[in-house]
């Protein structure tokens, strides 16, 4: 085959993409690890919200078992990991809240009021972003 009559041949310094096409490219890359940054944010954040929902659950299923067998609440959350002269425990363990704080136990006025917590993000207590397992009121 005979190359295109109208064909030329291409220099050396026409090859390749010029600085402007570069810098274009570049932008959007940048524009779409920006969107992906920020949903991957958003979503750790929602993940440790849920596993320290999950957390308080477990801990409040245990805390309840305890006061049916033993009568009373547990004078710490340790307690229900403590293993007993079987090898029982109601906790395999008491790990801290997704962001390193310990759950806390707080009993009510009355022996059945009482709530498992975890001071949430802020680390600090009656914040609005502590976790419960206890349904807070609409005020």
């Amino acid at each position: 085959m005979n190359p295109k009559p109208n064909a030329q041949p291409v220099r050396a310094g026409e090859a390749g993409f010029t600085l402007v096409e570069i810098m274009v490219v570049i932008v959007i890359l940048g524009l779409l690890a920006t969107l992906v940054a920020t949903n991957v944010i958003g979503a750790s954040d929602e993940a440790r919200i849920t596993k320290a929902q999950t957390d308080v659950q477990s801990i409040a299923g245990a805390v309840k078992l305890y006061r049916s067998k033993v009568g009373k609440l547990p004078d710490s959350l340790e307690a229900l990991a403590t293993k007993d002269d079987r090898g029982h425990s109601y906790l395999e363990a008491l790990n801290k809240d997704p962001w390193g704080n310990d759950y806390q136990l707080m009993p009510g006025d009355r022996p059945q009021d009482w709530e498992v917590i975890s001071w949430g993000p802020d680390g600090s207590q009656g914040t609005d972003d502590d976790i419960s397992n206890v349904q807070k009121k609409e005020r």
